[in-house]
C-alpha cells in the first residue's frame, strides 16, 4: 500500500494563503454591494408600512361615513317623531298631556342638533384623513420608485458577480479541506477578530503587511525558510514571505480569471 504523501509547511502556507486570496476575493465582491441589500430591504419594510396604513386610514373613513349615514338616519327618525307628536298634539284631552308630547318634541330638536354637530366633527376628520391619505400615497409611490432604484441597482450587481461568489464558496471549502483542521479554525478565528479580514498576510518592508511593527531580521529569515507557521506577535496574522506571496497571487490571479 503507497504511505500518503506527507505534506510540507510551505505546502500548508501556500495553502493557506490560496485560500485567503479566495476569502478576500469574496471579501471584494461582497464590498461592491455595500450595504445595498439591507437598503432594499429596509425600503421593502417601508412600503409595506406605508400600503398597510393607508388601508387603515382607508377603512377609517368608511367607518365614518357609517357613522355620518347612522346619525341622518337618527335625523329622519327624530323628524318622523316629531310629526308623529305634532299630530298627537291635535288630540290631547288636557294640559299635562300636551306639555309631555312637546317636551318629547323638544328632546328630538335636542337629538337633531346633536346629531349635526357629529355630523359636522365627521366631515372635518374626513377631509383631515383625506390630506393624510394624499400625503401617506405620495409618501408611498416615491419610495416605491426609489426600492424599484434600488433593487434594480443590486440585480445588476448580483448578476455579475453571483456566479463569481458562488464558485469562488466552492474553491474556498475545497481549500479548506486540503489544509488541517486546527490551521483552518486558526485561520478562521484570526480572520473572525481583524477588521479587514486578513488572517494570513506576507513580509512588508520589514513590518507584517498592514502594520508599522518591524519584524526582527531573524524571524524574517524564518518565515523565509517555510520551515514553520509563524505568527505576528502583535495581531497573531499568520505570516508569509514576499516571494511566495507574489507566486501564490499570479497563481490564483490566472483561477479568478476562469471564473
Amino acid at each position: 500500500m503507497a504511505k500518503k504523501k506527507e505534506v510540507t509547511v510551505e505546502e500548508r502556507l501556500r495553502a493557506l494563503y490560496d485560500l485567503q486570496l479566495i476569502d478576500s476575493r469574496i471579501d471584494e465582491i461582497r464590498n461592491v454591494r455595500g450595504e445595498l441589500p439591507l437598503e432594499v430591504r429596509d425600503l421593502e419594510d417601508e412600503v409595506a408600512g406605508l400600503s398597510i396604513r393607508v388601508e387603515k386610514l382607508v377603512s377609517n373613513l368608511e367607518a365614518i361615513d357609517n357613522d355620518i349615514t347612522g346619525k341622518k338616519n337618527l335625523i329622519e327618525e327624530s323628524k318622523a317623531l316629531m310629526k308623529k307628536y305634532a299630530e298627537q298634539q291635535k288630540n290631547v284631552r288636557n294640559n299635562r298631556e300636551f306639555n309631555s308630547l312637546t317636551k318629547e318634541v323638544e328632546f328630538q330638536e335636542l337629538e337633531i342638533e346633536l346629531a349635526e354637530k357629529h355630523i359636522k366633527e365627521f366631515k372635518a376628520q374626513i377631509d383631515q384623513k383625506k390630506e393624510v391619505i394624499t400625503e401617506t400615497k405620495e409618501r408611498l409611490k416615491e419610495r416605491e420608485n426609489h426600492l424599484k432604484h434600488k433593487k434594480s441597482e443590486l440585480d445588476a450587481i448580483l448578476a455579475e458577480t453571483e456566479k463569481e461568489e458562488q464558485a469562488l464558496l466552492g474553491k474556498s471549502e475545497d481549500y479548506k479541506k486540503q489544509i488541517e483542521a486546527r490551521l483552518v479554525a486558526a485561520y478562521t478565528r484570526i480572520r473572525t477578530n481583524v477588521k479587514n479580514g486578513l488572517a494570513v498576510v506576507p513580509i512588508e518592508r520589514g513590518a507584517a503587511g498592514g502594520s508599522f511593527f518591524t519584524i526582527p531580521p531573524q524571524v524574517q529569515v524564518e518565515i523565509a525558510s517555510r520551515k514553520k507557521v509563524i505568527t505576528d506577535e502583535h495581531s497573531g496574522r499568520i505570516l508569509v514571505d514576499a516571494a511566495l506571496a507574489d507566486e501564490q497571487k499570479a497563481k490564483m490571479e490566472k483561477m479568478f480569471s476562469k471564473l
